[in-house]
């Protein structure tokens, strides 16, 4: 059945530019701790760091703000990853023209100048490798994956009988400074790929028979060497490279002469090896928890004894050491840093990473699986020792930077990659426009916590690039809840999600199990030396502590923090630490309701007598809930000195100024006996869940017998004439909105609270204003009541009296549909600012002149009452219309790109769906509709948070934020630059990669501007404001989105720019033209680029 009216004029076109001018959809970065990482590559020249995922993402950081993110075709797991080193070798040719001497010397190659290339060579667990690219082409500066190869024979086919095929790659090493990769593979062999190409070097293939003839007879042990463990190049000669097989045999192969140089015959299996700086030693670790130092120059080849031979954590069988590393120092003894070697039978479970130097050895603990590490040392080919300053090691669930120049090896505080899941996050909010002096005093209480030794640099080491993005000018706060009863504090001003203060409400209660800090420090003179590294820990001493609800006062520094036990705790923040106690109030929810039996957890027991409180927020009351069921809602109004607080019992009202319980409202329905049982309780009442689907088929059977019209039936078809006969422009067709059905009265969990509100407005007449608390239930009901508070906060009459609440208005909605949020609007449609925004000449006040409305959100629909009559205005039916229902709401201030006076506050909204949608207030006409969130990600679409000025994060895994912006103008984005340098001969005889491919607008990906070189690579003074020219100029480019590596939607668009003329400039030969044309047009439709801003 359709229903016709005559349409309105049709759209306005300077509210469509309006809209163009207020809303965009962006998601520009992702905050956190890269989930599920797999590889760690380190730049020495750039000073930048990638990971890799599992997932197939790629993500590079610098300094500070400094950031980008690739992703792989396929959703594969990055095993290595490999920075192209920073000078550009030509294949060594018969009579070299215009070679640059290096420094010092390298045989076999010839050097055209050094470089900062900016590439990056991935390797997946297929087997395939990927050649990324920072380039500026078209105007744009981007990430892209120039080319990939996938190796030609069948993986786990390596035939003795033919010639060897390339089988699953083990290791790969850039060698010949970075034009050549050298392929080890599982059945031994060696082959070597053309990097600018990646096309095969099918005539330089080694095979395990070759390694085989230049080991004496006696030596070889069985046929087969076992796969290849590590490829080393020579830190000297590049024309040498060191082959480590598993089976224990390290070969030194000489590439020039094509044979083996010398020949070490290791005993127990290989695991990795390194070289010594000078390339006179080198060490090998091996699976039974041992490592071996070899003289290079000494003795005759096959070396079968080791100059030194260790094991760290010995005599017992101990674990396998994974990878080492040996590091010189000019004061004296090297470092020695391994990963593994324990002890097998007392410490099999421990994750730890050894430092080793002279007579010290510290085994660093961490919590998590060690994934790969690395030392900032220096690069410089004329520099005597490797004098290393830092250690980064990358753990499956945290980064950790030591600085190994201070006494003690001290952690170094994390400019980014914190992880917010150290412990998992339960809550989060977002508090925008934070005062200056709230944030100098938040941030000196976190640098109370965590002060750094005056010995230590503590400086970070990966300082590569330049952030652009200019000072934020507000600040943002966002607030994280975890289940360990903590509350972290993070500057979410820009793109680096800073770390600034953690607070702990542990402390104020006897838990059931208590920190094992006595424990650590006892087993601290035991050996192995564990030392405690690191800060994600994911045991929560007791669940209760869990974090629910979090509201912070900008402007009195007073915070509400609720947790899962019901407990309520008002802090505010203080200079100075204090020793204190706090004071205890309980409310009863249930009101001495009869038959009702709390089944779930008790509650928590506070600690009793004077308090040691650190600087920072500090206890002022603590309100326990009873039962102590989860808290679902809280709020505060710092200028009344008032807290609400709702649980699935009923909702309270608290006065912390005089510390004494206003108003408890018991919401329970008589039947809803699900709310006694509690989040930790498993009981289920069979009785109730059968009347519920007794009832739920009765509805469907009622609704199945309900009598359809006739298709056929005249006045049908006299409507469908009128409507042709109508045209386009006069009449509109619209579908008949969706039928909901009413809730039932005693659904589960009918009377949980779900939002709480404080507003100053017209409840009893419309005569007089006065505070007034708002509370909204899961079975669509509303309670206004009106408050009597005697004097502001500060006043010396406040204690004397007390707050009193009388119910003014009760609402229930039709369909029962659980209440998201309430919010009174003034006299002009806007809503009512903060507590003190007024007061003080923060915000403009309120109209108080006109009638104000209520703006109810339900999960259905939006609907305005006016007040103080509680009569409808207008509303919008959500879930009639688009058939989702309603998550998320805030409203937000939305300022135009175009004019800087102009700005809208619109409803935004996320769904059940994942679609974010804006609508106009208090008009509730739609404005925009964004795909957001992917409508199977449940935990993204809870945690969402929106800001006041139409941002928003929400969990794309446990350890990740995803930020977005509805608002054209306020974009938190990545803008930075690389210096990479460019020389003439290498940008002339680089391959242009691929255009690159157009993902569907999804997680973000930080961008990144190339900074103009000058021939000697310092930037280009002339240049720098220039257009586009053949070496990449400095610009600031558009945003552009990207699907997230934790996205499973991702749509690309294959349309390439690759010419003839383009790959036969590049290439040496016709024969070299038509074959790499061929692989060009096969990979062409697998293309994968990520667009950077």
């Amino acid at each position: 059945m359709m229903k016709f009216r005559f349409r309105r004029q049709g759209a306005d076109p300077q509210r469509e530019k309006l809209k163009q001018e207020l809303f965009a959809f962006h998601k520009t970065v992702e905050h956190g701790f890269p989930n599920q990482p797999s590889a760690l590559a380190f730049d020495p020249e750039l000073r930048v760091m990638a990971i890799g995922t599992r997932s197939g993402a790629v993500k590079i950081y610098g300094a500070p703000g400094v950031e980008f993110t690739g992703l792989h075709r396929d959703a594969a797991t990055v095993t290595q990853m490999h920075f192209l080193p920073g000078q550009v070798s030509l294949s060594p040719p018969p009579a070299p023209v215009n070679p640059v001497p290096p420094a010092p010397p390298q045989a076999g190659s010839v050097l055209v100048g050094l470089v900062r290339q900016g590439r990056l060579l991935t390797l997946l667990d297929d087997s395939s490798l990927h050649l990324w690219e920072v380039v500026h082409h078209g105007g744009r500066a981007r990430l892209e994956e120039a080319l990939s190869f996938q190796p030609p024979g069948r993986p786990g086919f390596d035939g003795a009988s033919g010639p060897p095929s390339l089988s699953r790659i083990t290791v790969v090493l850039l060698v010949a400074a970075g034009d050549v990769a050298a392929l080890g593979t599982e059945a031994g062999s060696v082959f070597f790929l053309d990097v600018p190409t990646l096309t095969l070097l099918e005539q330089q293939t080694l095979g395990p028979d070759e390694v085989l003839r230049s080991v004496p007879e006696d030596c070889r042990c069985g046929k087969a060497l076992g796969p290849v463990e590590s490829l080393q190049g020579h830190p000297r000669d590049p024309s040498k490279i060191l082959i480590g097989y598993s089976r224990g045999l390290l070969v030194i192969w000489n590439q020039a002469a094509w044979c083996a140089d010398r020949v070490f015959l290791g005993s127990q299996q290989l695991e990795s090896v390194c070289w010594e700086r000078s390339g006179h030693r080198l060490v090998s670790s091996h699976s039974d928890g041992s490592y071996a130092v070899w003289a290079v120059d000494a003795g005759d080849s096959p070396t079968a004894q080791p100059a030194v031979a260790a094991t760290p954590y010995g005599p017992f069988p101990c674990k396998a050491i994974s990878k080492i590393l040996w590091r010189s120092c000019a004061s004296g003894a090297p470092f020695v840093i391994f990963s593994g070697g324990l002890p097998r039978a007392s410490c099999g479970d421990r994750h730890c990473v050894s430092v080793l130097q002279a007579e010290t050895l510290v085994a660093l603990d961490f919590t998590s699986r060690v994934v790969d590490f690395f030392t900032v040392h220096s690069a410089r080919p004329e520099d005597e020792f490797d004098e290393p300053q830092a250690l980064a090691v990358l753990l499956e669930e945290e980064l950790v930077v030591l600085d190994l120049q201070a006494p003690g090896w001290p952690a170094v505080p994390a400019p980014y990659l914190a992880p917010l899941h150290s412990s998992a996050i339960t809550c989060s909010a977002h508090v925008a426009s934070v005062p200056a002096r709230l944030w100098a005093r938040i941030v000196s209480a976190g640098e109370h916590q965590s002060p750094q030794p005056a010995s230590s640099a503590s400086r970070w080491p990966i300082t590569g690039g330049r952030n652009l993005a200019q000072e934020p000018s507000q600040r943002g706060l966002l607030l994280t809840g975890h289940e360990d009863g903590t509350v972290r504090f993070w500057d979410a001003s820009g793109v680096a999600l800073r770390p600034l203060y953690k607070l702990s409400t542990a402390g104020l209660f006897q838990t059931d199990c208590e920190h094992a800090d006595g424990l650590a420090q006892a087993a601290e003179d035991d050996w192995p030396p564990f030392r405690k590294v690191g800060c994600f820990d994911p045991y929560s001493d007791d669940p209760r502590l869990g974090v629910q609800k979090v509201a912070l006062c900008k402007y009195t520094a007073q915070m509400v923090v609720a947790g899962t036990a019901g407990q309520v705790l008002v802090l505010e923040l203080s200079d100075e630490p204090a020793e204190q106690a706090v004071g205890v109030a309980s409310v009863d929810l249930l009101q001495d309701r009869e038959g009702f039996t709390w089944k779930g957890h008790e509650r928590l027991s506070p600690r009793t007598g004077l308090l040691p409180w650190p600087a920072g927020f500090q206890p002022r009351a603590l309100v326990q809930c009873l039962p102590p069921a989860a808290v679902t809602a809280v709020t505060l109004h710092a200028e009344w000195g008032l807290v609400a607080f709702g649980t699935s019992h009923g909702f309270g009202l608290f006065d912390y100024v005089r510390r004494s319980p206003v108003l408890a409202r018991c919401t329970l329905h008589p039947n809803d006996s699900l709310a006694m049982e509690g989040p930790l309780s498993r009981v289920k009442s069979l009785k109730k869940s059968l009347r519920q689907s007794f009832r739920r088929i009765r509805k469907s059977r009622v609704s199945g017998k309900k009598r359809v019209p006739a298709a056929g039936s005249k006045v049908q078809e006299a409507n469908a004439q009128l409507a042709e006969q109508a045209g386009p422009h006069d009449v509109e067709v619209t579908p008949v909105q969706r039928r909901i059905e009413p809730r039932s009265a005693d659904d589960s969990l009918s009377g949980v609270v779900r939002c709480l509100y404080f507003a100053d407005t017209f409840l009893r007449d419309a005569a007089h204003h006065g505070p007034t608390m708002w509370a909204g239930t899961n079975a669509g009901s509303v309670f206004a009541y009106a408050l009597e508070v005697p004097a502001a906060a500060g006043s010396e009459k406040r204690p004397q009296r007390a707050v009193e609440a009388v119910l003014g208005k009760e609402v229930q909605l039709m369909h029962r549909a659980p209440v998201v949020a309430v919010a009174v609007l003034d006299g002009r449609g806007r809503p009512l600012p903060e507590p003190y925004e007024a007061s003080r000449d923060l915000a403009q006040a309120p109209d108080m002149q006109g009638g104000h409305a209520v703006l109810i959100a339900s999960e259905e629909q939006f609907k305005v009452f006016t007040l103080p009559k509680v009569s409808a205005k207008t509303k919008f039916k959500l879930t009639a219309h688009e058939g989702c229902r309603v998550r998320k709401v805030a409203l937000a201030t939305f300022a135009s790109v175009a004019c800087e006076d102009y700005s809208e506050t619109c409803l935004a909204c996320l769904t059940n769906l994942g679609d974010a949608h804006v609508f106009s207030v208090p008009g509730l006409r739609p404005q925009v509709r964004y795909a957001c969130i992917r409508k199977e990600d449940i935990s993204g679409i809870a945690s969402c948070v929106f800001t006041r000025h139409g941002q928003g994060f929400y969990l794309i895994s446990p350890s990740e934020f995803e930020r977005f912006s509805l608002s054209a103008r306020n974009i938190t984005e990545p803008l930075c630059s690389l210096d990479i340098r460019w020389s003439r001969d290498a940008t002339c005889a680089s391959f242009r990669p691929r255009e690159s491919p157009k993902l569907s607008q999804a997680n973000g990906t930080p961008g990144i501007v190339l900074a103009p070189q000058s021939r000697d690579g310092s930037p280009d003074p002339v240049r720098s404001k220039g257009a586009d020219t053949p070496e990449p100029p400095e610009a600031t480019l558009s945003p552009v989105s990207l699907d997230s590596a934790t996205s499973a939607d991702t749509t690309l668009d294959t349309t390439g720019d690759v010419t003839v003329e383009d790959v036969k400039d590049f290439l040496g030969s016709s024969e070299e033209s038509e074959k790499n044309l061929r692989n060009l047009a096969e990979d062409e439709a697998r293309a994968c680029a990520i667009l950077i801003k």
